[in-house]
């Protein structure tokens, strides 16, 4: 079974998120959306609201499943038996970025690939930053989360 971990903080999950899970679907067997915990940040969404929210956007999909860690990535992977690591890429930032996660990633649990899929032209630009800023500053944010998630942003503010 190929089984993908997803992380990230989804603070909120944007479009650019649930586009790249649809575009993966095809790819693994199990993705699992995997929330890390920051304790000492807070967020725009509580985690668990994190996670109801996404729940529901795939509800209908028993390939995803979405779940909490702590610690290291590699560790929660070990920890469900995952192979995989799914990482987007918006830009070249973000592939140096993450391309030094990887590596480091590959020293510690050299069974674990991480394969990075770029963003769709149109949705690069989108980030849980980016949202969490414009939401803040009471601007419209319709066109960046899905109707699911953005029902949950509200009831969270």
């Amino acid at each position: 079974m190929r089984i993908a971990v997803f992380p990230g903080s989804f603070d909120p999950f944007t479009i650019a998120h649930q586009d790249l899970i649809n575009r993966a679907l095809p790819l693994f067997d199990k993705i699992y959306i995997a929330i890390g915990i920051n304790s000492s940040k807070v967020g725009m969404m509580d985690v668990e609201s994190r996670k109801l929210s996404i729940s529901e956007l795939f509800a209908d999909n028993e390939q995803v499943e979405v779940s909490f860690y702590n610690g290291l990535t590699v560790d929660y992977c070990l920890s469900i038996g995952a192979q995989f690591i799914l990482r987007g890429l918006r830009n070249g930032t973000d592939l140096d970025y993450e391309n030094i996660i990887a590596q480091n990633n590959l020293l510690l649990a050299p069974q674990i690939e991480t394969y990075f899929l770029v963003s769709r032209s149109g949705e690069a630009h989108i980030s849980s930053t980016i949202v969490r800023d414009i939401w803040k500053n009471n601007g419209d944010i319709n066109h960046l989360v899905p109707a699911t998630i953005l029902k949950y942003i509200k009831k969270s503010n």
